[in-house]
């Protein structure tokens, strides 16, 4: 079944692919942090589109989407365009070379961010096992 991007079924779904993953587990298993991920307006999007995932030594331990963004307060938010994060789940545009171009936007400790390349690349794998529909 198709989960439409971005969307809490969306979400949950890369939850449930990065927690069945022993590629992921491994490459992030001493690394720990959580997201808003951040689907910026434009594009079939009319409003900007919170995701939250809580990472925590190679498992997801909770995700969805975001109506109050004060809900959380995440150690990292990071924000991309519709397109550019279309590009990142189809697994066209690596999310470290993303953040190094300025495509993707980081608050939070980027060099936490670059110390884990590997469970980065895991991660977006996962993304392109989630069956997804984008909106035209």
């Amino acid at each position: 079944m198709a989960h439409r991007f971005p969307s809490d079924a969306w979400i949950k779904a890369l939850c449930a692919e990065l927690n069945a993953s022993e590629a992921y587990a491994n490459a992030a298993k001493n690394w720990e942090g959580d997201f808003y991920f951040i689907v910026e307006a434009g594009g079939p999007l009319e409003k900007d589109v919170w995701l939250y995932m809580d990472l925590w030594h190679g498992k997801c331990r909770e995700a969805f989407e975001v109506t109050d963004p004060s809900s959380k307060s995440p150690e990292f938010v990071m924000s991309a365009s519709y397109e550019d994060w279309k590009k990142v789940v189809l697994g066209e545009l690596d999310p470290i070379k993303g953040l190094i171009s300025r495509r993707l936007k980081l608050k939070g400790n980027m060099n936490k961010i670059m110390r884990a390349p590997q469970a980065a690349k895991e991660l977006v794998a996962c993304c392109t096992k989630v069956e997804t529909e984008f909106p035209a």
